[in-house]
């Protein structure tokens, strides 16, 4: 495995989207690990999220980039699941709509118009892969549960933060602190279940030599 400057195993983070560095950045920063990402590293790929799962999205980012760099390598694919409208847009979260992260919340907002606020339940999911150079597949999963409000409030956060309001905290998503934030999204939580497999991996005393089952 490349060895960082400072002698640390290098975790590769498959993503290019800023909001997910900023928080992976800060998610991460339990392990003694020097993180980085593509363009750190001088590598692009051209992959297409066209899965029909989250899980084969996240494999088909991980799996590439971690045979093009030979490092231990995370990837995730999060979405949106709305219960008014059967649980879209889920793995099409981030294409629901052209444009913008405002031009797609606001199509969800015009989509669930007339729908009653006991009616507009959702939650994020986030389903991270973990993948060797060797090929062994790990994956952790979580979710955080809200509602999904009338009008957008607060600057915080990305994508769909700004109407995903938390009943138990009284604000979207957009509104918590930062730190907040990282202690209980969706992503913060499928981080924090993946940082005992990714401690293990990095010090090289967990098996990656045999492809695993996604879903182990």
């Amino acid at each position: 495995m490349v060895q960082s400057p400072q002698g640390r195993s290098i975790l590769l983070v498959a993503t290019q989207n800023p909001g997910k560095k900023r928080e992976y950045r800060e998610l991460l920063a339990p392990l003694e690990a020097a993180i980085c990402f593509p363009d750190d590293v001088g590598i692009s790929l051209d992959v297409r999220e066209d899965g029909t799962t989250y899980t084969e999205n996240a494999l088909k980012k991980a799996r590439p980039y971690a045979s093009a760099s030979g490092l231990l390598t995370v990837a995730d694919d999060s979405g949106l699941e709305v219960d008014a409208l059967e649980g879209a847009p889920g793995v099409h979260s981030a294409r629901y709509a052209p444009g913008s992260d405002a031009d797609r919340v606001r199509a969800l907002i015009k989509d669930l118009r007339g729908v009653p606020w006991d009616q507009r339940t959702a939650r994020f999911r986030c389903l991270i892969v973990i993948v060797s150079p060797e090929g062994a597949v790990r994956h952790t999963e979580a979710v955080c549960e809200g509602v999904i409000a009338y009008e957008p409030a607060g600057e915080g956060g990305f994508g769909y933060d700004p109407i995903f309001y938390l009943p138990e905290l009284g604000c979207t998503m957009a509104e918590l602190p930062r730190e907040t934030k990282n202690r209980i999204s969706h992503r913060a939580r499928a981080v924090g279940a993946a940082l005992q497999i990714l401690s293990r991996w990095l010090t090289e005393e967990g098996d990656c030599t045999a492809e695993e089952p996604a879903g182990s």
